[in-house]
């Protein structure tokens, strides 16, 4: 036959738990996302805003040379497309650039 080894249960089963002997070293947070001016400078936005200065532009010369009917009918597409641009790079910029 097999002899039986008995333990104390205290001895297996300890009352009170033991301290850490380690400190919980303090740890520094980073942020990962960084606000960089430069990320402003998103090629599609330049683009858009390229094009619209660049009609603005024509319109301008157009009226310098007294070609006012042109210009006029520059006038009446531009005050639709400005406020549709702006308004659509604006959502644009905040639903591409993470924060």
């Amino acid at each position: 036959m097999r002899k039986t080894q008995r333990f104390p249960f205290r001895k297996i089963f300890s009352p009170s738990p033991k301290s850490s002997l380690k400190r919980p070293r303090p740890f520094k947070a980073y942020s990962f996302v960084p606000f960089s001016p430069l990320a402003l400078l998103d090629p599609t936005i330049l683009t858009i805003g390229g094009i619209v200065l660049g009609i603005a532009f024509i319109e301008q010369i157009l009226n310098r040379w007294g070609v006012m009917d042109l210009a006029d009918q520059f006038e009446k597409v531009m005050r639709f497309i400005l406020p549709v641009t702006f308004y659509g790079a604006l959502f644009y910029f905040f639903a591409t650039f993470m924060f």
